[in-house]
């Protein structure tokens, strides 16, 4: 199988470069677990379609015996008969619906959770290059288009082919200059079906595409309202999300008008046939060589072809659409996390804490970020990392949990490689404390026991207290039980900053991860922040993404990183006599009133 290769970040992109069919066809394969629903459904149908061609024939016989023999008895429970057969069609057309639907259900829900499961699996470079409306576009309404696919569409395509081949034959059976004139409008009326799917498919890739740019203006929107707001920019982005509407309306506007020319096209030509068949099956009784009957029988089999045939003309294009779906659908199911279990990946084991970079170089986008990093931190260590905006520590920090590989060189926890063991055995010693807090629409104490959902309640507690957090807690609405509404907005900086610091007390780490930024809070906020820090690193190995001259001289080793590259690294004492760009930093940036002694 071929297919056409993107680079996405560090993250192999797989664009299936396949026909319609055969995306179609792995999309059927989801079925197979659900092969009983499948088989009654189809059965059901086929059955149905017996009773298609069966029921005209009855009302034939019934004209041409029970009516024109004047046989009011036999009419009567001919009548009925016809009513029994009528009955045990609807009910196999209720089973099909109801089998149907299950299948098609069970497929929706089979392909969410793979996409839930691939975007959780998928590495921060995936992410980086993601856009959140995008995604949520193709989790929900090309899922929704591949359970219809799945279910109705399919079975009335297969209805609409097998009611033609099925009529067909009747229709040859019983007079053949008649049936041929009834099946000419069928190959016209097929092909044009088939013609407007093709042609409808780009353009159903154009709106669904433009869809989900829109579904991402709103939640960026939704998302940044405050800045928005905050910046009087409310009219630019109602102006620019006109602006993204307008292009979607116009695209689903010219696939609207497709459709509408399509659907009456091909009814148009149904019609025409029936009228032909009128016109020289009518002759034909007139002359003798055809029954009232038959020509009654004949016109109800085309009457059976209209309603099919029109479906096929909407259904078709589905399916196109469909197709469109597959695609994007399958471009994240086929992504190739560039971070993974590697084979023969082992757990770790409890760790003591020593890490290692051995010549590590690091780069995404085309870009280096990295170059040619070696440190040693011994178990309990802390280290600061300083530099300049984009000198690299938020790349060392990240490296460690392997958020991302790098791209050179090796990264040891314990003297082990840390891509020969398993990610969840190495995440879950890791804890991570950033300056941007990332909290849950859920309640408080979900959000302290995330990483730990088996922790007691006298767990999460002493976590909250050694945080600084349980007094703002307790009063609280709902304490314990207070919901933090979406990424935690109903919180201030600082008590979202100590939750997240008892979310990582609770994790019990043994390598910790932080950015201890408190900038944008008082001093009070400020103190209990520290305290709390300060609990958190005792006994753990601490790499610190240091804003604070007390962090920095508490350091057992700080790292200087100058574009890329250690410019120096040591303690402080050590750096203060011997790195000039160490002494800028720390008289520029880190130096202030009250810590300077």
């Amino acid at each position: 199988m071929s297919s056409e290769t993107k680079v996405q970040g560090n993250s192999t992109r797989y664009t299936p470069a396949q026909p319609l069919f055969k995306l179609l066809w792995r999309v059927y394969k989801y079925l197979k677990p659900y092969g009983w629903y499948t088989f009654g459904t189809y059965l059901s149908l086929v059955f149905v379609m017996v009773l298609n061609i069966a029921i005209p024939q009855f009302i034939r016989l019934i004209i041409d015996t029970d009516i024109s023999g004047q046989q009011p008895r036999m009419l009567l429970w001919s009548v009925l008969a016809l009513v029994g057969l009528a009955v045990i069609k609807g009910a196999l057309n209720y089973f099909q619906g109801v089998w149907s639907e299950k299948a098609s259900q069970n497929v929706a829900y089979d392909i969410r959770n793979a996409i839930q499961k691939k975007l959780t699996l998928l590495s921060f470079s995936f992410h980086d290059q993601s856009e959140t409306g995008e995604l949520l576009s193709r989790a929900i309404q090309d899922v929704e288009r591949l359970r219809f696919l799945t279910g109705r569409a399919t079975i009335r395509i297969l209805e609409g082919v097998l009611l033609l081949v099925m009529t067909a034959v009747v229709l040859l059976t019983m007079n053949l200059h008649l049936g041929l004139l009834s099946l000419a409008a069928i190959p016209l009326l097929v092909y044009w079906a088939l013609h407007f799917g093709t042609r409808l498919r780009p353009l159903s890739l154009q709106v669904q595409k433009q869809l989900a740019t829109l579904t991402t203006t709103v939640e960026q929107n939704l998302r940044g309202s405050r800045v928005v707001k905050a910046y009087a920019q409310e009219q630019a982005e109602v102006d620019r999300f006109e602006q993204e509407n307008t292009r979607w309306y116009n695209l689903s506007t010219r696939s609207a008008q497709m459709q509408a020319v399509n659907g009456p096209l091909l009814i148009l030509i149904a019609n025409i046939s029936v009228a032909a068949i009128l016109w020289y099956g009518g002759r034909l009784v007139i002359g003798g060589q055809l029954t009232l009957g038959e020509l009654i029988a004949f016109t109800t089999y085309m009457g059976q072809l209209i309603e099919p045939v029109r479906r096929l003309g909407m259904i078709i294009p589905a399916v196109a659409i469909a197709g469109s779906s597959a695609e994007r659908i399958f471009d994240i199911l086929d992504t190739v996390a560039d971070v993974k279990d590697e084979p023969g990946a082992k757990p770790i084991g409890n760790l003591t804490g020593k890490v290692a970079f051995e010549h590590v170089s690091f780069g995404y986008r085309e870009r280096q970020v990295l170059q040619d990093v070696d440190f040693v931190v011994q178990p309990g260590q802390r280290v600061a990392l300083l530099g300049a905006t984009g000198s690299g520590k938020s790349s060392i920090v990240s490296l460690i949990p392997r958020f991302y590989d790098p791209t050179a060189g090796r990264i040891l926890i314990d003297d082990v490689d840390i891509r020969g063991v398993t990610l969840h055995s190495l995440r879950s010693q890791i804890g991570v404390v950033l300056q941007e807090t990332t909290l849950f629409a859920a309640s408080i104490r979900e959000n302290i026991a995330f990483g730990c959902a088996a922790a007691s309640e006298e767990q999460i507690e002493a976590a909250a207290r050694a945080a600084q957090a349980h007094d703002f807690i307790m009063e609280s609405p709902q304490g314990y039980d207070t919901h933090v509404g979406e990424r935690g907005v109903t919180l201030s900086g600082g008590q979202k900053q100590r939750l997240a610091i008892a979310r990582a007390l609770l994790l019990n780490p043994r390598v910790l991860i932080l950015d201890d930024a408190t900038a944008s809070v008082d001093s009070e906020t400020e103190y209990l922040i520290q305290t709390a820090f300060e609990t958190l690193m005792e006994g753990r190995t601490t790499f610190v993404i240091a804003h604070r001259l007390s962090t920095v001289r508490k350091a057992d080793l700080i790292l200087v990183l100058d574009d890329g590259r250690i410019a120096a690294q040591g303690t402080h004492q050590t750096l203060m006599a011997t790195s000039a760009l160490y002494r800028e930093i720390y008289t520029q940036q880190l130096q202030n009133p009250e810590e300077a002694v």
